[in-house]
């Protein structure tokens, strides 16, 4: 059930408490990726899940902007801090919940979205009336996840699969040959760079020419399954709150 489809006398006689938060970024992803490719992985693998899912669940409006500044140098790439991405997630999540959909996944795509999301969720569960997990996909498509990098295989993939008018197939070269192998530069299993350009030229990790439709069928499929599983995990769990605040 896609809240921005539907009206709200639609929405009053849902009978669900189930609801995903896809969650984004606009940030660069190399010269043959869009700059929403975070957010257009995630509302797909949302929309797919919840068309997956045996009962209904409500997919929520996007979240297109999050905690990306490592991508500042790249031209289009938008970002907030932690803390304001953390507060509007939760009175998103509160919304929500409000309604008696309090049981939320967020459906994540951003890298840089991970440990924000983490302790969201844990500050919502412990403190307001729902239950809320962070879903990271392409934590959740088995070994392909090892290919994961920025621009590269897997967003490329899913995005030749689901968006392919948004890929530039003749830049492909471009953004391999411009690109670096892995993420970051590292001393004694320290990151030194805070900053993606400083090791890849073009904002790329990874090399996409790797990436297919086929490839990003498969990965679509892995996503789904694992988002319904989850779901049928937290559909009746109990919420909060867990702990009282004074």
């Amino acid at each position: 059930m896609d809240l921005q489809t539907e009206t709200w006398t639609d929405m009053a006689d849902a009978e669900t408490d189930l609801a995903l938060l896809p969650v984004g970024s606009t940030e660069q992803h190399g010269p043959h990726a869009p700059l929403g490719t975070d957010t257009l992985d995630a509302e797909v693998v949302a929309e797919s899940g919840a068309e997956r899912y045996d009962d209904p669940v409500v997919v929520a409006p996007a979240v297109p902007v999050g905690v990306a500044e490592e991508h500042r140098a790249f031209t289009g790439t938008l970002w907030t801090s932690e803390s304001t991405f953390r507060s509007y997630v939760r009175d998103i999540v509160r919304s929500l919940a409000s309604h008696g959909w309090d049981h939320v996944v967020l459906v994540n795509g951003h890298g840089g979205n991970i440990d924000a999301l983490q302790e969201v969720a844990g500050t919502i569960t412990r403190h307001d009336d729902a239950f809320t997990v962070p879903f990271t996909w392409f934590n959740a498509v088995g070994d392909h996840g090892s290919d994961m990098g920025h621009g590269g295989p897997l967003e490329t993939s899913l995005l030749q699969h689901t968006n392919p008018g948004t890929v530039h197939e003749d830049r492909l070269e471009k953004a391999a040959d411009g690109g670096s192998d892995g993420w970051g530069e590292w001393q004694s299993g320290v990151n030194l760079a805070f900053d993606s350009d400083e090791f890849t030229e073009n904002g790329v990790v990874g090399d996409p020419r790797e990436g297919s439709a086929e490839r990003g069928e498969k990965l679509l499929e892995l996503a789904t399954e694992s988002l319904v599983d989850l779901l049928d995990a937290i559909e009746d769990r109990p919420t909060g709150p867990r702990i009282e605040d004074d």
